[in-house]
């Protein structure tokens, strides 16, 4: 193309472009709105600035689910409101660089008071509200829809967003475009400086207490500092910042010149160690107005009144399961990350980290995790990976048969797998184990016919519902409780199990309405069949395993061996802010370059699938048979997966399947976003029948098709040579035809 094309080609976009814009300034519409966009561009500062009170105005009414509660919150903090409405401010700034400045600010204020919506409606299915970290959990958070929303409300959402972003393109037609000419230079640099300066104003702000960098409980932050500075800050505050005085020599003396990175033993006491982190777990009794017609944990109850037992404090409320585990696996504080932040998507996702996995392991011990969800929730198949377990076991590896009118899977489940960890080796084993039936949201409609348990007392009818159902799954899960301590005595191997709950269920509690006035204790129990002393006290989680493992003379992993030397010490916590920061995001010094872990070895699963038969039906379909098959088994032929349909945990069918001699036919553990997670031997099909892949088939197959290729060889030679002597042989004939002749 010739640059007198391209001129030309360009000239006519552009007037092409001028008689839109002209039609559009002569429309109807334009004419109508003319003198409102005069009086806007006149005024655009200051009614973008009531604006953006505005936006924020409706952000809070969304979030608290009140007007009032906004406009309470308004006027009681009437700094906090303007700074937050200053942020949205600032972002609407970014209208002046161009021309559709109606438009840019409507898609901007739609970003917001989405966020808005979104916040509200999750407040309203769980206690967290949303924060940046929810994004990072989205694709796996898709899965649990249907367990948080009804079909109406799902039916709702798939209308209301596509009507938004419909009514977006139609703004996009006929919003009035601003015919002065533009500054994009200057703008851009006030732009700039707007962000900067507001940056300023938020450190200002920080140092004179109106807002604040800490959030001990990151659902009343966002009451007490709004949604858009909480959600910033959730989405730009990661991580634990460089302390002041970090340095080598500081994180020696914490560490007694790295003395707390070994291993010892006080004794040869070796049992087994169970953790039971027991979803939305607490007892009922601590809910002063709740009266039930018994009690729905007679077995844990008599642990506490038989074993160490007392208030376990968690980092969460009514969400934040994994935050709970990340503390208790590796001994870590959370209040110095970044506020809302899950360690498990920032950190541990992408980076090894000693926990106590790698501290048993350094005794010998085989470590597993067990949980009856999802494998990629959290990232958990990658985050126990690199905190060193051997096995991970999640749902796509169970047969799950029970599931809560909710659809989670029931606890019993776990029994059969927390004995086949233990029969896996011949070792002791630490097996850290996650439940799932207590987990909300709690229907407010009565879906339990005929309840083991009733329950009054709760202010509505909607919450008696809601209490009745959750207190139901609570006495279920008493019962897993009491089963695997039975299973255990049975066992009889020497054995220590905890049990605790990961933070309060999402019932709207206040801390009024807790017998201990605290929304941040759950309850723990340490059964044992050692004979270990009876302790009550209160514990942190990040302080469980260390409690235990001295208990039971083991002094394994630096931050653990941190708790049992200086809980109690000058500096603790300073300190151990120090230690942590050292360990995932600074040099490391604690280990003089010898970290306890460097890679992660974990196998998903416990026992393998294997493959025993496949039979062709009539209708030309097939039946695969084999062990260990669950609902996530997909069956590969030639690495291409197939249409199956699931029928129990020995059969498969596969409805559209063609195979053939010499097909490779796998079965892969399946989880959320197509992960496979294992996949079973390889299996050839041949005559009919299959077999294993194995070495000394593929040897057999090599030898059966060498001696085809041999017997086949000898048949071409032979062939020729046949054809070389009849010819001879024609020869001789005609010879002696033309000697008859003559």
């Amino acid at each position: 193309m010739k640059p007198g094309d391209i001129k030309a080609h360009l000239k006519k976009q552009h007037e092409r472009r001028q008689q839109i814009l002209e039609k559009r300034r002569n429309s109807k519409f334009a004419k109508k709105m003319a003198p409102y966009y005069k009086i806007m561009n006149r005024f655009s500062l200051p009614l973008q600035a009531l604006w953006a009170c505005i936006i924020n105005f409706i952000i809070e009414a969304l979030s608290r689910h009140s007007a009032i509660a906004a406009w309470q919150y308004m006027t009681g903090t009437p700094l906090v409101f303007l700074y937050n409405a200053g942020m949205i401010f600032v972002t609407l700034l970014i209208a002046y660089l161009v021309r559709r400045r109606v438009f840019t600010r409507l898609i901007i204020s739609a970003l917001w008071l989405f966020l808005g919506v979104v916040n509200g409606v999750m407040l309203a299915k769980r206690v967290t509200p949303f924060n940046a970290q929810d994004l990072k959990t989205f694709t796996e958070g898709l899965s649990l829809f249907t367990n948080y929303f009804s079909v109406a409300e799902l039916v709702m959402m798939g209308i209301g967003v596509p009507a938004l972003l419909i009514w977006l393109v139609a703004m996009w037609r006929r919003a009035g475009q601003y015919e002065g000419k533009m500054q994009r230079i200057p703008m851009l640099i006030i732009v700039v400086a707007a962000f900067f300066g507001y940056s300023v104003l938020t450190n200002v702000a920080v140092d004179k207490r109106i807002i604040s960098t800490y959030f001990g409980n990151i659902a009343f932050a966002y009451q007490d500092y709004g949604l858009p500075y909480c959600f910033s800050a959730s989405l730009f505050n990661t991580g634990i910042s460089e302390p002041n005085d970090y340095n080598k020599d500081t994180i020696e003396k914490i560490t007694d010149n790295g003395e707390m990175t070994e291993s010892t033993s006080d004794n040869g006491v070796r049992p087994n160690v169970l953790f039971v982190q027991l979803e939305s777990f607490f007892d009922p009794i601590e809910y002063e107005d709740l009266q039930m017609s018994e009690d729905p944990i007679p077995n844990l109850r008599k642990m506490f009144e038989n074993y160490s037992s007392g208030y376990f404090k968690v980092p969460s409320v009514g969400a934040g399961t994994a935050n709970t585990e990340f503390e208790v696996l590796t001994g870590m504080n959370l209040r110095y990350f970044g506020p809302g932040e899950y360690p498990y998507k920032t950190k541990l996702k992408n980076q090894v980290c000693e926990s106590a996995a790698t501290a048993f392991s350094a005794f010998g011990y085989g470590t597993h995790a067990i949980h009856n969800n999802g494998g990629n929730f959290y990232s958990r198949a990658k985050v126990f990976n690199n905190i060193g377990f051997d096995s991970f076991t999640s749902k796509e590896f169970m047969n799950i048969l029970q599931t809560t009118e909710n659809g989670w899977s029931k606890d019993d489940i776990l029994l059969t797998h927390i004995k086949d960890a233990l029969d896996s080796t011949e070792q002791e084993d630490f097996v850290f184990t996650v439940s799932v039936q207590g987990h909300g949201n709690y229907p407010t409609e009565k879906v339990i016919e005929n309840p083991k348990i009733t329950v009054t007392g709760a202010p509505t009818e909607e919450k008696n519902n809601a209490w009745e159902y959750y207190v139901n799954q609570v006495y279920e899960m008493d019962q897993f409780a009491g089963n695997l301590v039975k299973m255990m005595e049975e066992r009889g191997e020497p054995t220590v199990i905890v049990f605790y709950g990961d933070h309060l269920p999402t019932m709207g509690l206040e801390a009024k309405d807790m017998k201990n006035r605290y929304l941040y204790n759950t309850n723990y129990v340490i059964w044992d069949n050692l004979g270990l002393q009876k302790e009550d006290r209160n514990i942190p989680s990040y302080q469980i395993m260390a409690d235990v493992m001295d208990r039971l003379g083991l002094h394994s992993g630096t931050v653990f061996n941190y708790h049992q030397q200086r809980r109690q010490t000058k500096d603790y916590l300073k300190d151990l802010e120090l230690l942590q920061y050292d360990i995932l995001y600074g040099d490391q010094y604690v280990y003089n370059g010898k970290p306890p872990i460097t890679e992660g070895h974990m196998q998903m699963g416990i026992k393998e699938v294997t493959l025993t038969d496949l039979v062709e039906n009539l209708d030309e379909t097939y039946s695969l048979y084999g062990t260990n098959f669950t609902k996530w088994s997909k069956v590969y032929i030639n690495d291409e997966k197939q249409e199956s349909t699931f029928l129990n945990n020995t059969r498969i069918e596969l409805p559209d399947s063609k195979l053939k001699d010499g097909d490779i036919i796998t079965v892969s553990q399946v989880g959320s976003s197509n992960t496979i997670f294992r996949t079973s031997s390889e299996y050839i099909y041949m005559n009919g029948k299959i077999l294993e892949y194995t070495d000394e088939v593929k040897e057999q197959l090599k030898k059966e098709k060498e001696q085809k290729n041999s017997v086949k060889t000898d048949g071409d030679q032979q062939k020729t040579e046949n054809a070389g002597q009849s010819g001879e042989q024609q020869d001789q004939n005609n010879k002696e035809e033309k000697s008859g002749q003559q």
